[in-house]
């Protein structure tokens, strides 16, 4: 079946959440951080179906307690993920038999809004390959080995990326399997088709498309849980 896939990672430890559970089962205000993050590709008509990649031994309780409960119909399968993000993102691409294009995304980024997805489908349609991002709100500077700043980055040149990033599926899989041959590893999908001469364009999304990382995280997913009227 071809059409809009979105592929959903979850399955990270979120060692830096210090949670004893895996962040994306970490309730906001009643639910699970990944409930929400299904709900906004789930209700965006764009969306054809959903891959979740969660850990393999998560897979049954992603199932029971967050697919099953709460209605996802979109999701289609739920695959078992790799040691490194890059991984899981083969496992989710490897998983669709065919497919238009591809979005992937962060489970851990739940308040991403519909025009962001969207978007990045339109983009993806046009250049092959798109992400979504903001401007760097701060001044970054390039640290040398002992600590001193060596130089100052030009700001107005800086995108912070974010999720999702946007394929069209043929693309990114070839692409994926190319790095794969190579042992090569990445930490973002933007790199794997840069890396073999491919461009990305980048969109803007929105200051409020936050991965839950850490504790103080959270906090402001409660506040913007209100903010949104989620």
């Amino acid at each position: 079946m071809s059409g809009n896939y979105a592929i959903i990672l979850a399955a990270g430890k979120g060692l830096r959440m210090k949670a004893g559970i895996n962040k994306q089962y970490i309730d906001i205000d009643g639910k699970p951080i990944l409930y929400y993050t299904l709900k906004a590709f789930s209700k965006c008509q764009a969306i054809d179906n959903i891959i979740v990649v969660a850990s393999e031994s998560e897979i049954n309780y992603c199932k029971k307690e967050v697919v099953d409960k709460y209605g996802f119909n979109k999701v289609s399968k739920i695959v078992a993920g790799g040691n490194e993000r890059q991984e899981s993102v083969l496992k989710g691409l490897e998983a669709i038999s065919s497919a238009d294009i591809v979005l992937i995304h962060d489970g851990a980024r739940p308040f991403v809004e519909e025009n962001t997805i969207k978007q990045g489908i339109e983009y993806a349609r046009l250049y092959g390959a798109a992400a979504s991002g903001v401007p760097s709100k701060d001044t970054v500077k390039v640290k040398d080995e002992n600590g001193f700043s060596k130089g100052t980055l030009k700001r107005s040149e800086l995108f912070l990326v974010q999720t999702p990033q946007v394929f069209k599926y043929d693309l990114i899989l070839k692409c994926h399997h190319k790095l794969k041959e190579e042992n090569m590893f990445v930490t973002d999908d933007t790199m794997v088709v840069e890396r073999y001469g491919y461009r990305v364009y980048l969109y803007q999304g929105s200051y409020d498309n936050i991965k839950i990382t850490t504790p103080e995280d959270l906090v402001f997913g409660e506040n913007l849980i209100y903010k949104l009227h989620y």
